[in-house]
């Protein structure tokens, strides 16, 4: 099973190349965005942590975290937006870690993909046996974002500044997909890469 992180700036259409990989490819894909909100639910291993430290008035009436709520607390509270990384971050790479030896037994599985934003700078470029970095130009993105998602171009702006640069993106990357044009072309980079991997085995 080769393991491949993958890695890139918001609005650079990681999920819609990684919908195409889940269709065609025997494959696993975990999205860190996910696993996050999974070990926040009642009975995760985040859930109790966090209500700890924020406190239960960001619960529902299930007993569930409001995330917005959650949000409200943190926002402009830099110390306490560090302690809740602290508690989730570490959460989510270890169960990543678990799930990939997890998919290892597993031998039907070929390819296991793990996306999140903050790959590099959680060390997966060393748990990882590859990186890709999906690409797409900074005016792409933001006529993504502001279409997709309804960003302001301040918004887009500040989102950008807490990334990584490009420089970094690409220096720590094996594998540059370039996802600035149409989604045929990113999908023909994907299977030229891919298929060379099957034909090796």
């Amino acid at each position: 099973m080769k393991t491949i992180g993958i890695t890139g700036g918001v609005g650079s259409g990681k999920s819609e190349l990684l919908s195409y990989i889940k269709e065609k490819y025997s494959c696993e894909i975990l999205l860190a965005d996910d696993l996050a909100k999974e070990l926040q639910e009642p009975g995760g291993v985040c859930y109790a942590p966090l209500i700890k430290l924020l406190g239960e008035d960001i619960l529902d009436g299930d007993g569930s975290i409001i995330k917005t709520a959650m949000a409200d607390k943190i926002f402009g509270d830099a110390a306490l937006l560090e302690k809740v990384n602290g508690l989730i971050h570490p959460a989510v790479t270890a169960e990543i870690l678990r799930r990939i030896e997890e998919a290892k037994k597993n031998r039907e599985i070929v390819l296991f993909f793990v996306e999140a934003a903050l790959l590099i700078e959680n060390g997966f470029d060393k748990i990882c046996d590859e990186m890709w970095y999906i690409y797409a130009d900074e005016r792409v993105r933001r006529e993504r974002l502001a279409h997709s998602r309804g960003y302001s171009a301040e918004k887009i702006t500040a989102i950008m500044a807490k990334q990584l640069a490009e420089e970094e993106f690409r220096k720590n990357c094996q594998v540059v997909i370039n996802n600035s044009g149409s989604l045929s072309e990113s999908i023909r980079q994907i299977d030229q890469v891919l298929e060379a991997y099957q034909w090796q085995r």
